[in-house]
């Protein structure tokens, strides 16, 4: 059965390039009427203009689709109000939210300044919270929403230079487990991207010939998946180059100690053991963690 978005509404956010420019194109292609949200603002976030967001409604437009263009700063709680009551008014409903907005701002933890961490932070990460919270309200009013973020790699495993960069990919991973246990009554869905692409963000990162191979429409297929009437929740997808994995945390069954071999001696002589991946476990919200814990020290004593 073909994926459509006939009827739905879409916000996606960092849309005027790059792969927001992609999935609100393929989007508005399966049926969807397309906010295209983007600040215009330089890889560092600096500047502004609406020029880049035009052209992309521009390009729905003339293949038949629906879309706005939409300035709002994603840290901008009155700006992105306005943008969610302006889609309201105009169609009546908000279905889904790509979250997509970003800046770079790479530096060496030595030479990163903290208005370099908070900024790359605020826009990534409160961004996302922002425009979540936004739409979270209509979606549950009408029973039905789907939210996908952006995340990336980096926040899972690192990047050299990426502190800030990773803290806030990082931070999107517990935002979607918290959306998807407060949304699941409501048919909210919440799921996360980690793309590999060529785009402005990874520009002199990748050799051209690797550049031609991760354009970010390889990526657009899973976001629209994911973005879907049939998506799952929960779902951290790793995607480029036409790939498509899973991505998971998952803690391993561990040891517990009590009485006399509760000390760090015997932590690093069971060190092994405490690292061994058989058998991991992955769950369904944070308290489950709390009982095992305590139930296998109840067991021991």
């Amino acid at each position: 059965m073909s994926i459509r978005f006939d009827g739905r509404v879409a916000i996606v956010t960092g849309a005027g390039a790059g792969l927001g420019r992609a999935h609100a194109l393929g989007l508005a292609a399966r049926g969807a009427k397309v906010v295209v949200n983007d600040l215009g603002v330089g890889r560092d976030g600096s500047g502004r203009g609406s020029e880049a967001a035009a052209r992309v409604v521009a390009e729905i437009e003339a293949a038949g689709g629906t879309a706005i263009a939409d300035g709002a700063d994603v840290t901008d709680e009155a700006a992105v109000a306005a943008m969610v009551a302006r889609a309201l008014s105009l169609w009546g409903r908000i279905d889904i939210l790509v979250g997509n907005a970003g800046i770079l701002r790479d530096r060496t933890l030595a030479k990163m300044t903290v208005e370099d961490f908070r900024a790359v932070l605020d826009v990534h990460l409160v961004g996302a919270f922002v425009c979540c919270k936004a739409v979270w309200e209509p979606m549950k009013a009408q029973n039905y929403g789907r939210v996908l973020l952006t995340s990336s790699s980096s926040g899972l495993f690192g990047n050299f230079g990426q502190a800030n960069y990773a803290a806030a990919k990082a931070g999107m991973l517990g935002l979607m487990h918290s959306l998807h246990l407060e949304g699941r009554k409501h048919d909210i869905r919440a799921n996360m991207i980690l793309p590999t692409a060529a785009t402005r963000m990874t520009e002199g990162l990748l050799p051209s010939d690797a550049l031609q191979l991760l354009a970010p429409e390889t990526v657009t297929p899973g976001v629209l998946y994911l973005v879907s009437e049939r998506a799952p929740s929960r779902f951290a997808m790793s995607a480029g180059a036409g790939h498509f994995a899973r991505a998971l945390v998952t803690e391993t069954q561990g040891v517990t100690l009590v009485g006399e071999r509760l000390s760090p001696e015997e932590v690093e002589a069971q060190f092994s053991a405490i690292s061994d991946p058989a058998r991991a476990l992955s769950y369904a919200e944070a308290f489950e963690q709390t009982q095992r814990f305590a139930q296998a020290a109840a067991d021991l004593t």
